[in-house]
């Protein structure tokens, strides 16, 4: 994210990627369900987490992870994600961007990690909000920050008039919420 009167970069997002052989970038899209079937995705999430927090403890940007509710749901990841960004001193640079495209399958459980993280001074965005089923009462469980939505929406807003109706109702919920 750019501070457009300074053209300062404020924020970054960590953003996953492979790498093969000879040199091509593999989108995510191609390897995370691989990773999740075979039951490498919490190591995946571990060690972004851990980059991530060791590049940005000594810079001033903040910088955004992507979780899961799976993430959030596996307390070794829970606990391991307190540790380093305590370890790190990254908690108060750090936004963790909760995937609402996966789907959300325990609001009170998510609710509770995001006490947690926001207790350290993190902070909480929903991620591709108004995909799959948004919904705003259960947004409203949680206590974001932000509420980020999905680009298929805003890619079509001047052509579709349904989309722009969304984006519209989405904006105003987030504003009346304070996100």
């Amino acid at each position: 994210v750019v501070d457009l009167r300074t053209g300062k970069i404020r924020k970054y997002e960590t953003l996953v990627r492979m790498v093969d052989e000879e040199g091509r970038i593999i989108p995510p899209m191609e390897f995370l369900p691989i990773a999740k079937q075979t039951k490498l995705y919490p190591q995946i999430t571990l060690e972004v987490l851990y980059q991530a927090c060791t590049l940005f403890a000594s810079r001033e940007e903040e910088f955004s992870i992507n979780l899961s509710d799976s993430d959030i749901r596996n307390p070794h990841i829970v606990e391991e994600i307190i540790k380093t960004i305590t370890k790190t001193d990254t908690a108060s640079h750090i936004v963790f961007e909760i995937l609402e495209s996966e789907g959300i399958e325990n609001y009170d459980e998510v609710s509770r990690f995001i006490d947690r993280v926001k207790a350290l001074g993190a902070k909480i965005a929903i991620d591709d909000f108004g995909t799959g089923y948004s919904n705003f009462e259960n947004i409203l469980k949680l206590n974001v920050d932000f509420i980020k939505i999905d680009g298929s929406l805003v890619r079509e807003i001047s052509t579709n008039a349904r989309h722009q109706i969304i984006v519209e109702t989405i904006i105003d919920f987030a504003q009346k919420i304070g996100a």
